[in-house]
């Protein structure tokens, strides 16, 4: 049978995940998983919330609309750019990585540029969709050859994956001015962003005051809801969406009903509200206790948060994937984020270090 290559690689994260359950069954012995890229400090509570759901309505069980049921875009519009846009630039996807996919499907561009340290998938769906991609290695950097980018692409994701780390939003939104001025287009993906701002937060509202700009969201962080696998991207581009809701059609054929009612009542009922934020509470306070323990015992790669915030879900610590496999611990090494895999990359690896702050303090305690 003949197949097409892709181009793209298997995920690093599922495989070593693997290896991780391998090692227990032949060891007996537990190891730490904070190779994963999911929030596990608690779970959401939807006790509270399931209730709401009336499983018998018409809404639940036929086929949604393509581009999403307009009470969620309703929620999203209030929630993330506090009422500034329309639902008609909202379009729900089957979660953050269909919503990258779909967006390169649509987009008409030369190049995608990535930063330094980067999302393994990124590349990948780049690699699917054949568009050619490079990185930058700073935002100044980046800023001082925008001249070259135009009609490129740029990928910002702040909080970082594989960094964790946090750039100033005066910085952020100034940067993204001049690269909207330039004609680069913006892909703004950030799903944990939400998971650390609460209250009122006007940065999405500035962000989609230019026309450049794309961005993608999920709730699998915010809310810690992954298994529902639901997202949305937003944009102002007319020609743009129209594109996309046919490609978004011919892909999902509308999105899971009951993910997008379920992500609807957290979003804008008392009950929902409060199960949230309890979730991210809890996931914060352990993220801060485990980044201030790793930062006083001298793991943290400090060197790579100078002009930026350690804040997670992930943190680059100054171990190997192999050092860290000797001490019972699954992280994936920093050279699985780079281009430059031969590098200094080698003697780092990422954590996802939102777990319980006993837990993680118990396997580091031994190093």
């Amino acid at each position: 049978m003949k197949t097409k290559s892709t181009g793209a690689k298997y995920s690093a994260i599922v495989g070593i995940g693997e290896q991780l359950k391998q090692l227990e069954q032949e060891t007996g012995q537990k190891y730490l998983r904070l190779n994963r890229g999911i929030p596990t400090v608690t779970q959401i509570d939807l006790s509270e919330v399931i209730p709401l759901i009336d499983f018998n309505s018409a809404e639940l069980q036929v086929y949604p609309p393509n581009s999403g049921l307009m009470r969620l875009k309703k929620a999203i519009n209030h929630y993330y750019f506090n009422d500034t846009s329309s639902e008609e630039n909202i379009m729900i996807t089957a979660g953050g990585m269909n919503g990258l996919d779909l967006i390169f499907k649509t987009l008409d561009t030369s190049l995608v540029l990535l930063p330094e340290f980067y999302w393994g998938a990124y590349a990948n769906i780049l690699k699917i969709n054949q568009i050619p991609f490079e990185t930058y290695y700073s935002f100044e950097n980046l800023l001082a050859k925008k001249e070259q980018y135009k009609d490129a692409s740029v990928i910002i994701c702040d909080p970082n994956n594989p960094m964790g780390n946090k750039y100033d939003d005066k910085m952020l939104l100034e940067m993204v001015r001049k690269l909207n001025v330039n004609d680069t287009n913006i892909i703004w993906d950030s799903p944990y962003r939400k998971l650390f701002i609460e209250g009122k937060d006007d940065f999405y509202s500035q962000l989609i005051c230019y026309d450049k700009v794309i961005v993608c969201d999920s709730f699998s962080k915010s809310i810690g809801l992954s298994g529902q696998r639901l997202g949305f991207v937003h944009s102002n581009n007319k020609q743009f969406l129209e594109v996309f809701n046919i490609n978004l059609l011919y892909a999902t054929n509308g999105i899971n009903a009951f993910a997008q009612i379920l992500v609807e009542k957290i979003l804008s009922t008392p009950q929902g509200q409060r199960a949230a934020f309890e979730f991210r509470e809890a996931t914060r306070i352990a993220m801060k206790q485990n980044i201030d323990y790793l930062r006083e015992k001298g793991f943290l790669a400090e060197e790579f948060y100078q002009d930026s915030d350690p804040v997670g879900i992930f943190t680059v610590v100054k171990f190997s994937e192999k050092e860290l496999l000797q001490h019972h611990i699954g992280s994936v090494g920093l050279y699985y984020f780079t281009i430059k895999k031969d590098g200094p990359a080698q003697d780092y690896s990422r954590l996802c270090i939102s777990v319980p702050h006993e837990e993680l303090k118990a396997y580091f305690d031994n190093i």
